[in-house]
């Protein structure tokens, strides 16, 4: 396994020899500016620890924070660009590296053991394994961290087979294939669901007609696409809400909803309370949490204060 550090405003290119390889790459991005670029196909998993990271793969451009994970499927192209004060994580590995460590230790048994490119909430405990891993990757010691985060991430895409199955398609390869179609748009729509997108340039995405890229959208996900951008505009309404000092109507506004009734409306109806009471939930529970911190820090000071009281109160001499 190689392990790849990436420092302020340093780029790291994939070479054809590491992207042939069949091991995987542990790649660190530390500081603003850090750079990776891949000419060659490669597949990873995306973990942002902290700041942001900005990820070209798979035609989609995503900003992903802490707290969330991205899984790239393989193609040349891919860059990562660290913003801000940014530390991420990446495993990746080129389709011989992927099919290689999922079929050899995972027993993956589909005919071909490749990750579904997709996007998730990554909580406390995978980002967690995360860190765990990169701080082994860099002794040389990695196997067994791979595969607990590895296999935390085929949890996640379990779900995508049953998508799979759903789909058009007489075989299984017709299926999968159909699959990573809709995915790509579904990838899409939630980088961009605050543009205005349509129906027709989303089924031109997929190679479809809308009226059949709809209709397999609805079979694969069990929902339609203007419902999926919908929940999405929302999710970012939501996450805005919580970190953004805009006003809500400005929000309302930066999520896709040009109503701002109809935003309030399906905000209550998708969370069970209102933007506004949202708010002032997180603004308390930012506030908690700054308390917490300070009062910590008096008691730092206080026992080291303490301490030092404690020294000047002893004799010089015994």
């Amino acid at each position: 396994m190689f392990y790849q550090a990436i420092t302020d405003g340093a780029t790291f290119a994939f070479d054809s020899h590491v992207a042939q390889s069949d091991q995987l790459t542990v790649a660190i991005g530390a500081g603003r500016g850090c750079v990776l670029r891949a000419d060659t196909p490669v597949a990873g998993i995306w973990i942002p620890l902290r700041g942001r990271l900005q990820l070209a793969a798979g035609g989609v451009d995503t900003d992903l924070i802490a707290g969330e994970l991205r899984v790239s499927e393989c193609e040349a192209g891919v860059q990562a660009v660290g913003r801000g004060n940014a530390l991420w994580f990446a495993l990746l590995g080129s389709r011989l590296a992927w099919r290689q460590v999922l079929r050899e230790r995972f027993d993956v048994p589909t005919p071909e053991p490749l990750l579904l490119p997709a996007r998730y909430t990554a909580d406390i405990a995978l980002r967690r394994q995360a860190i765990a891993f990169a701080r082994v990757a860099a002794r040389g010691r990695a196997e067994n961290s791979s595969i607990a985060l590895i296999e935390s991430v085929l949890g996640m895409q379990a779900k995508l087979g049953a998508a799979i199955h759903r789909c058009p398609g007489r075989t299984y390869a017709h299926r999968r294939q159909v699959f990573l179609r809709l995915q790509r748009v579904r990838n899409y729509l939630a980088a961009n669901c605050h543009l205005d997108l349509d129906n027709e340039m989303l089924a031109r995405m997929a190679s479809y007609s809308p009226w059949h890229f709809i209709r397999a959208f609805r079979a694969a996900y069990q929902e339609t696409p203007h419902a999926y951008l919908v929940d999405q505009r929302l999710l970012r309404a939501r996450r805005l809400l919580r970190t953004s000092p805009l006003a809500i109507s400005e929000i309302a506004l930066a999520s896709g909803f040009e109503n701002r009734c109809a935003f309030s409306r399906l905000f209550r109806q998708r969370f069970g309370v209102t933007a506004h009471a949202l708010r002032r939930q997180a603004a308390a529970a930012s506030a908690a949490a700054q308390t917490r911190s300070v009062d910590a820090e008096h008691r730092a000071i206080s026992a080291t204060r303490a301490a030092f009281h404690r020294q000047l109160s002893e004799p010089l001499f015994s």
